[in-house]
């Protein structure tokens, strides 16, 4: 009898992936569709089952098999691909932000740096989420996360400069249609926190920032 799983139990949660190229392709491709759909199916001789599945996917990975940058790595660039290549370009695409971070030198790691507190970033985070609330008033969904076509067209019309930046994108990173969707929704999150009314150029240039792996990889 299916039971609910790990993505089903992160349901309005995190789930948090470490080391995610170490995962078993298979395990990975079946994030697909909760990913997409905020759903999981799973289907037996007994019939159909549905879980919901609306998480967070948080994941960590080295860039190279023996966890040191490419420069400093013993792996090849053959070996290095291999790795990478765990992960799908279709499940790659379902991700929205590719965060590179950087290696820390020793004499950093005790210096304090200037930065906003977690308080202030939170007043922020929640009236972004005011603004998403009360855009999205009457439908099914509450955040740009769950935004459809429809909605991409209805909040977030782009000037003739913003639609020609996208377009150089979609050619240059080599980007499905998904991945662009998901540029869009991003770039309207990015705008929210900024209190802007519109989604600006600068807005989706930073959103395109985030597609690092498709720049490096899949580009």
């Amino acid at each position: 009898h299916p039971t609910p799983g790990e993505i089903s139990l992160a349901h309005h949660g995190v789930l948090f992936l470490d080391e995610l190229p170490e995962f078993k392709r298979t395990v990975l491709e079946t994030l697909r569709q909760p990913l997409e759909e905020g759903k999981v199916t799973i289907s037996r001789a007994a019939g159909t089952v549905t879980f919901p599945a609306q998480f967070m996917l948080v994941a960590a990975m080295n860039p190279t098999p023996d966890g040191k940058m490419p420069a400093e790595s013993r792996s090849g660039p053959r070996e290095i691909q291999s790795y990478l290549g765990r992960i799908s370009g279709p499940l790659l695409d379902r991700i929205d932000l590719h965060v590179e971070v950087p290696p820390v030198r020793f004499t950093d790691l005790d210096r304090a740096r200037p930065g906003d507190s977690s308080q202030q970033i939170r007043k922020r985070v929640e009236a972004a989420r005011k603004l998403q609330r009360q855009r999205l008033a009457g439908k099914a969904i509450s955040c740009n996360a769950r935004f459809g076509p429809r909605e991409i067209q209805q909040f977030i019309p782009l000037d003739t400069h913003t639609q020609s930046l996208l377009k150089h994108a979609l050619t240059d990173l080599n980007l499905s249609a998904r991945a662009y969707h998901r540029v869009l929704k991003v770039a309207r999150t990015i705008a929210d926190l900024a209190e802007s009314e519109s989604v600006k150029l600068e807005h989706v240039s930073e959103a395109i920032q985030y597609r690092s792996l498709d720049r490096q990889f899949w580009g």
